[in-house]
């Protein structure tokens, strides 16, 4: 089973590094291997925090701010976020925000197509303000220290549609990914129950996987990774209204 989980973790570091949603590679992995839902979503955010500080830290030189907002606050806006959704994991059932899933993967892929193929970004009156971007990444942060699942895809998309370009876009949530989860780690890892074997398997996967895939953002064509992340969040809508049918 440790060797499976592995195998998963590659996957998912390279795939966040490259668009986001390693957390529906992990997590689904987490649960077959016995851990129940919630257990899972914890140990997934801890196992993959360090493959997050690893993808924002080697795509470090391509970040930015966006709509008027400096790096260092969209920094800050999202470690209060983390904590914030972090902390409301902690008190609150987590089955809510499960059936909002599909529906904001659904809505990120859609706004990540208009951001990278119909929004100009020389149309900067066009875009959003600093104060509606900095509260739409504050609630982006939020759902990701609660849930986080397609949380690359929400950030991608809101990166985009603010102007930024996609690569650095990508590079941009990488490391905002790993800041937002850095707030929910100091909280989770003091949860009991943790099964701290599977973590650190899962962690060294999403490590090595990270680095592979944040080397990948920088070398593969740009039009590439749109298309992989269109792709993907259609996939991974699909699925995801499929699974809650059953």
């Amino acid at each position: 089973m440790l060797i499976v989980l592995f195998v998963v973790a590659l996957w998912a570091g390279a795939q966040n590094a490259l668009a986001g949603g390693g957390s529906f590679v992990t997590l689904p992995a987490l649960m077959l291997s016995g851990l129940d839902a919630r257990a899972a979503n914890i140990a997934s955010t801890l196992a993959l925090f360090p493959g997050q500080v690893t993808t924002g830290w080697v795509g470090r030189r391509m970040v930015g701010g966006a709509a008027g907002l400096t790096f260092r606050a969209l920094v800050l806006i999202s470690l209060a976020g983390g904590i914030v959704g972090a902390a409301l994991l902690l008190l609150t059932p987590s089955s809510f925000f499960a059936r909002l899933v599909p529906w904001l993967v659904l809505f990120a892929t859609a706004l990540f197509v208009w951001g990278s193929f119909f929004h100009r970004t020389d149309e900067r009156h066009s875009g959003p303000s600093p104060r509606l971007a900095g509260a739409a990444q504050f609630l982006i942060a939020i759902y990701g220290g609660y849930f986080g699942g397609g949380i690359g895809f929400l950030m991608l998309a809101a990166l985009t549609a603010a102007g930024s370009a996609v690569r650095a876009a990508g590079a941009t949530k990488n490391v905002l990914a790993s800041v937002m989860n850095a707030g929910a780690v100091a909280i989770f890892i003091f949860t009991p129950g943790i099964v701290w074997p599977r973590v650190a398997v899962l962690a060294v996967g999403a490590v090595v996987g990270g680095y592979g895939g944040a080397w990948l953002l920088k070398l593969v064509d740009e039009r590439l990774i749109r298309g992989f992340v269109i792709v993907l969040g259609l996939g991974l809508t699909i699925a995801l209204f499929v699974r809650g049918v059953r």
